[in-house]
């Protein structure tokens, strides 16, 4: 799955706050300063919709997500992911994405093993377009960096088509370094980049710090 569009980055840094309240794994809701990452419901069909079945958003994703048209379909399209849920291993998963104030969903976000061999782990998010620009994506996407650095992984990456250069600045705003192009994953041309466990501490320290962060 590609970034989503959101190039706007949050004033600091977030903290996660890692709680067993979604019922789904210990520890596996994230909580960030503005948002929580916690499990799909299928009661969230309506408004899961405005994100996956909106086409700007959709043919952001790789590989692109078919065409929901209605919440039936969206309905569907959560069961089948909250099953593939229940069966991966943290710290991989599906979370939606709310906003903590008022509860509204604005996204969706992942941390999935990377086809064809399983061998890296991929995360991404996408943001309702109605909700780009307040930097949720950088905000959320740290959260997972976090969860993933926490359960012992070295190294993540995000891919993202070539088009979407929206999507490769908030890639960098987090403090991802592009690695390459590759047709390794999902049989497309994409854009390859990395975060390593060092990458995010050396940033966190920064911020400690006072140095300023990526710009």
């Amino acid at each position: 799955m590609s970034l989503s569009p959101d190039p706007v980055e949050p004033p600091t840094p977030p903290s996660i706050d890692l709680r067993p309240t979604d019922g789904r794994r210990p520890g596996s809701e994230l909580l960030t300063p503005r948002l929580r990452l916690r499990a799909w419901r299928v009661d969230d069909a309506a408004d899961a919709l405005r994100i996956y079945g909106d086409p700007e958003v959709a043919r952001r994703l790789s590989p692109a997500l078919g065409r929901v048209t209605d919440e039936d379909a969206m309905r569907l399209v959560l069961e089948q992911w909250i099953g593939e849920d229940g069966r991966l291993a943290p710290p991989s998963g599906r979370w939606a994405v709310e906003r903590r104030d008022d509860g509204r969903l604005v996204g969706g976000a992942v941390l999935l093993p990377l086809p064809p061999g399983d061998e890296d782990l991929e995360f991404g998010w996408s943001v309702a377009r109605d909700h780009w620009g307040h930097g949720y994506a950088s905000e959320a996407g740290r959260a997972l960096a976090r969860w993933a650095f926490e359960h012992g992984e070295e190294e993540l990456f995000a891919v993202v088509r070539r088009t979407n250069v929206r999507a490769a600045a908030v890639a960098l705003r987090i403090g991802m370094e592009w690695v390459g192009e590759t047709d390794k994953y999902y049989g497309l041309s994409l854009q390859v980049y990395r975060l390593r466990r060092a990458d995010l501490t050396a940033q966190d320290a920064a911020a400690t710090s006072g140095i300023p962060l990526i710009s």
